[in-house]
């Protein structure tokens, strides 16, 4: 099976590269942050590597990162799709403060967005978590009249449940769902992937390599630093470590017999589930976003997916995905 270099977002119409980039961890979440000017650089090598579909959110940084992704893309803009999220709340030195979806904040918000990124339109805006004290409806209908404001393109939402999907499509269609998926992680498969499959909507999945885990990267010795977010994170602990390890050896035993790397082999089992997923796997290095890109002409037959399949189903991951403060803001 060989897979195209570009997909198309669930019934929507929207049409990017086969592997998007996440752009969070330029301005957060993964130790020293390397130079403003080098990232510029290597955002627009990935353009030139063919990379069309771009991530960022309000909050990473905060804001830093929409201006980074803005600044970067600037030249380009009619050449890539553009993806950013709203619904955190900021106090008053812009650390974020909880959730917020009210309307108000959201039509602040996109503003916000459109004025760092430099654009007209957001090509992709996500609701980044859902906030429970707002109505999905009426989050939905507020995205709906920026769509008709010409404002936004397309309405997406993040680590929402079944009936939160539903219930938004059924007031503007939703083109996309970003939440995580991998090998490490496959509980979409029971209740989000054929809702999405029924409604028509693309399937964008954050953190594709298990935040470093299925590249191989990550050893029984690793130790996560200051600004790390894995060293809060309960399945990088030392003896959670050790046991989801096991994960990556199965795979990467397959990846030896394809000549290619354990991170290829993860995202290309990622692309062959549905011609409508389309990961966005994050680097800040030219050589690993190579990497990755040439996961899309690797070809899995079904005794490689069968064999990740049944890798995947013998290993029981050992902690979850965030801190209790964050599993909390999943919604179910």
């Amino acid at each position: 099976m060989t897979t195209p270099t570009t997909r198309t977002l669930g019934e929507s119409g929207l049409q990017v590269s086969a592997l998007g980039l996440g752009c969070m961890g330029m301005s957060q979440s993964f130790g020293a942050l390397p130079p403003r000017d080098e990232m510029i650089g290597f955002l627009r090598e990935a353009v030139e590597h063919g990379v069309t579909f771009f991530d960022t959110a309000e909050v990473y940084g905060p804001f830093h990162n929409e201006e980074l992704v803005g600044a970067a893309l600037a030249p380009v803009r009619d050449e890539v799709v553009i993806a950013t999220k709203f619904g955190f709340a900021f106090d008053a030195e812009g650390k974020q403060s909880g959730l917020t979806s009210r309307p108000d904040d959201i039509r602040a918000a996109v503003d916000g967005s459109l004025g760092r990124l430099g654009i007209e339109t957001i090509d992709l805006l996500y609701q980044h978590r859902v906030d429970p004290d707002v109505p999905i409806e009426g989050v939905a209908g507020t995205v709906a009249a920026l769509i008709e404001a010409g404002k936004v393109r397309h309405f997406g939402l993040s680590e929402a449940g079944t009936e939160t999907i539903r219930r938004a499509h059924a007031v503007q269609p939703v083109t996309a769902l970003q939440s995580e998926y991998s090998l490490f992680w496959r509980e979409p498969e029971q209740e989000i992937l054929p809702l999405l499959a029924e409604l028509g909507i693309g399937f964008v999945p954050f953190s594709p390599l298990g935040r470093g885990f299925l590249t191989g990267a990550v050893t029984r010795e690793s130790s996560f630093g200051e600004g790390d977010i894995r060293a809060t994170m309960p399945r990088f602990e030392a003896e959670a470590l050790a046991a989801n390890l096991e994960l990556v050896d199965r795979v990467a035993a397959v990846a030896e017999r394809l000549g290619a790397t354990t991170g290829q082999v993860a995202l290309a089992w990622l692309l062959a589930q549905q011609p409508w997923i389309v990961p966005i796997p994050g680097t800040r290095r030219l050589s690993r976003l190579d990497e990755n890109l040439g996961s899309a002409a690797l070809e899995l037959s079904e005794t490689d997916l069968a064999d990740l399949a049944a890798a995947s189903d013998a290993v029981t991951v050992v902690g979850d995905r965030y801190p209790e403060a964050m599993q909390r803001l999943i919604d179910r």
